[in-house]
């Protein structure tokens, strides 16, 4: 609790770092802040080719079933792979004065997460003009399961940025690492083309109910199964308590190290 109070008191800090991260994210470019918007619509593109027209499937209206489950990965992508240097960044903070290392995956993620809150109003204009409808009550869950993909990707950021203090290549494996996470996560595909037997498999991956969730709700405009929420809540609640045991281990040699 006393951890937690002292994280509190420098709830200030957070968020201007957020806010710094939020303004310097796209800072000299000619579009700017449309960037936030451009990114996932460009890779929205190149998948829906491919899957679409490349390797086609049966998905009906395959683009929206695609772009529900690609913003929220990237999001945890983005959290994997920038927060494990969102420590390195700082390193002359870190060095110089004293704050809860923790300050620093926290407004990194929570960063991401802002950035992801305005892509999703893409998702939404292009429910609207797809045609599919909505489920306002089954909406009503959409900010459940991002509170748990933002607890589940907090967990992730503490445990790489703790790590890559010590072992600075792992900021260049988690790229491949991610993608390949994200084909063992059913993101461009339906978990239904997986055969039965590898299913179970699937179901440990911490992402693969948080996607299924987003896509019920949005796609499929039902409540996501409870069950899998609460599986992903449970996932989230552990990768974040490996992340803080990870972190409040190593932390303490952080200055040493940079």
């Amino acid at each position: 609790m006393k951890h937690l109070k002292e994280l509190y008191d420098y709830r200030e800090m957070i968020y201007s770092l957020v806010r710094q991260d939020l303004r310097g994210r796209y800072k000299g470019s000619v579009l700017g802040f449309l960037w936030t918007f451009i990114n996932p619509l460009l890779q929205l593109a190149v998948y829906t080719f491919v899957f679409s027209i490349v390797m086609p499937n049966n998905i009906e209206k395959f683009y929206l079933y695609l772009f529900v489950g690609l913003v929220p990965w990237l999001f945890f992508s983005g959290s994997m792979t920038g927060g494990a240097a969102c420590i390195m960044a700082q390193k002359d903070m870190v060095k110089k004065i004293y704050f809860p290392r923790e300050v620093m995956p926290i407004s990194y993620v929570t960063s991401g997460f802002v950035n992801m809150l305005f892509s999703f109003i893409v998702i939404f204009v292009v429910i609207l003009f797809s045609g599919i409808g909505v489920n306002p009550l089954a909406w009503l869950c959409l900010p459940i399961v991002m509170i748990v993909e933002y607890i589940m990707a907090l967990g992730g950021a503490m445990v790489t940025s703790a790590l890559t203090v010590y072992f600075r290549d792992l900021e260049y494996i988690l790229g491949i690492v991610t993608m390949a996470w994200m084909y063992l996560t059913p993101v461009v595909y339906s978990i239904d083309m997986v055969p039965e037997r590898l299913r179970p498999l699937l179901n440990f991956n911490p992402m693969t109910p948080v996607i299924n969730a987003y896509r019920e709700i949005l796609y499929y405009k039902q409540f996501p199964e409870l069950g899998n929420l609460a599986w992903a809540f449970v996932l989230g609640l552990i990768v974040l308590a490996i992340g803080i045991l990870v972190f409040n281990k190593l932390q303490k040699g952080f200055a040493e190290e940079l």
